[in-house]
C-alpha cells in the first residue's frame, strides 16, 4: 500500500471567513499522520476542543500531494 502522508495544523485566523492566520508563528502544528483517516481523527479531536472560539480553525494538508508521484524525485528532491 502507498504511504498517503498528511499534516494537521491550525490555529486563531484574522478573519473566520478567511484562512489567514493571526499571527504565523503561533500555528499550532498537531502532527503528520501515514494516512487521512488518522489525521481526520487528529483534526477533530482539535477541532472539538477549540469549538467555542470562532477564530480557531485546524486544517489538514495532504502532503502527498506535494510530491509528483510519476517521476523519480521531485523538484524538492533534487535541491538537496
Amino acid at each position: 500500500m502507498t504511504q498517503r502522508l498528511h499534516m494537521v495544523f491550525g490555529g486563531e485566523l484574522k478573519n473566520p471567513t478567511t484562512k489567514e492566520f493571526r499571527n504565523s508563528d503561533e500555528i499550532d502544528i498537531v502532527g503528520i499522520y501515514p494516512n487521512y483517516e488518522a489525521a481526520y481523527s487528529a483534526w477533530k479531536a482539535k477541532a472539538h476542543q477549540t469549538v467555542d472560539n470562532a477564530h480557531t480553525r485546524y486544517f489538514i494538508a495532504h502532503l502527498h500531494r506535494l510530491r509528483d508521484e510519476d517521476h523519480a524525485a521531485s523538484p524538492t528532491e533534487e535541491l538537496g
